[in-house]
């Protein structure tokens, strides 16, 4: 064999070699293409993950919204302050009772009085308030998962304490920001016959519309705006906190508390937020309240500047002047690693050791709140 030859053969070797290896990363590419390709179909075809504000609408976020810079809206610096520097947590149960908790039976009157004020908790941080004499459904949330897909994410401890088709005709959903253990695409659509209106953060709206949600039905609030509702009037206030359905979308729609207030009674739910200098202004624009609903609840250290530790939330209400607190967003989903009753027994602790009158309804209890003081009872203390 002459030299040429040799060369010939093992030339034709390493062509065979580098087109095999071609083949390869073009499959590959093919298949991390399609990949890419189902994955961005999804999010975009898919409607859990809510709709998008056109430009015209974005323009007009940044014209209402003092927090809505370069398309996002954040948490002002002007109102940062930090809380704690630790957690100590108390209890060791894990993160989900062993058995379902125990549930009580609501007993939510047909038609309120005006001049009352009931609260019936219906688990996490959905609460049917009754004031004004109108039926108020804060965050709605009735699926078995907090997620955007049925077989993973957070799962609902034990069943609702009452049925959708069992609650009242609703005269108001209000919602505080959309993730998914606030803003649950199914629940909505299933309670939209029976509700009058929702009010919404801004960027909200785009959610419910693509979810078939009437935007006649929908009214849009930024931080300090109010609206009227037969007499109740409803102001958006701020919230620490942040805003996603997907990991793309961050900041796109807005954030809030609430201040519901008539000529009888003032409440404060919290939505959920980190500590800050947020409530202090809340306080000087509204005074004190009669009930404060507060976040209390899935904290952790990497997490502090979202979510109060519940020793932060007691020190929150003390901040806006309430009569009574009411700790929510526990009691139905484990988003953190904490024991599930650790923001109850928390928070109750510090509320004693500052005088703060508390009221911990068991799951379904509806509550008078002009009728309670302190706090109704331990119920988490008899659970495993």
């Amino acid at each position: 064999m002459n030299t040429n030859q040799a060369g010939s053969r093992t030339e034709s070797g390493g062509v065979r070699i580098f087109r095999r290896m071609v083949h390869t990363f073009v499959v590959l590419g093919i298949i991390i293409g399609g990949i890419v390709l189902a994955g961005g179909s999804f999010l975009l075809l898919n409607p859990v993950f809510g709709g998008r504000a056109s430009k015209e609408e974005r323009a007009e976020y940044s014209r209402r919204a003092e927090n809505y810079i370069d398309g996002r809206f954040v948490y002002p610096d002007k109102y940062i302050e930090e809380g704690l520097s630790q957690d100590v947590r108390v209890s060791k149960k894990g993160r989900k009772p062993v058995k379902d908790l125990p549930l009580a039976t609501p007993a939510i009157p047909v038609e309120p009085e005006v001049d009352k004020l009931y609260l019936t908790w219906l688990g996490h941080s959905t609460i049917l308030l009754q004031m004004h004499g109108l039926n108020i459904l804060f965050d709605p949330l009735y699926s078995r998962t907090a997620s955007p897909v049925t077989f993973a994410g957070p799962e609902r401890y034990s069943k609702a304490p009452i049925a959708i088709e069992d609650l009242p005709n609703l005269d108001v959903i209000l919602l505080t920001h959309d993730h998914y253990d606030h803003l649950d695409m199914k629940t909505l659509k299933q309670l939209n016959d029976k509700t009058a209106l929702f009010v919404v953060p801004l960027g909200v709206e785009q959610h419910l519309m693509r979810w078939g949600i009437a935007k006649e039905k929908i009214r849009t609030l930024a931080w300090w705006e109010e609206t009227d509702i037969e007499g109740l009037t409803l102001a958006c206030t701020p919230a620490r906190h942040y805003s996603s359905r997907m990991v793309v979308d961050g900041g796109k729609t807005l954030f809030a508390s609430w201040v519901l207030k008539d000529e009888y009674h003032q409440v404060f739910e919290s939505g959920d937020t980190g500590y800050g200098g947020h409530f202090k202004a809340i306080h000087e624009a509204y005074g004190d309240f009669d009930l404060v609903l507060t976040d209390c609840a899935q904290y952790n250290m990497k997490w502090h500047n979202i979510h109060m530790l519940p020793e932060e939330a007691v020190s929150a209400c003390e901040t806006l002047g309430t009569r009574l607190a009411v700790p929510i967003h526990w009691g139905a989903y484990s988003v953190s690693d904490h024991a599930w009753d650790d923001p109850a027994e928390r928070f109750v602790k510090s509320a004693e050791e500052k005088e703060l009158a508390v009221c911990t309804p068991m799951l379904g209890e509806t509550v008078d709140i002009d009728t309670v003081f302190g706090a109704s009872n331990y119920w988490w203390r008899e659970c495993p």
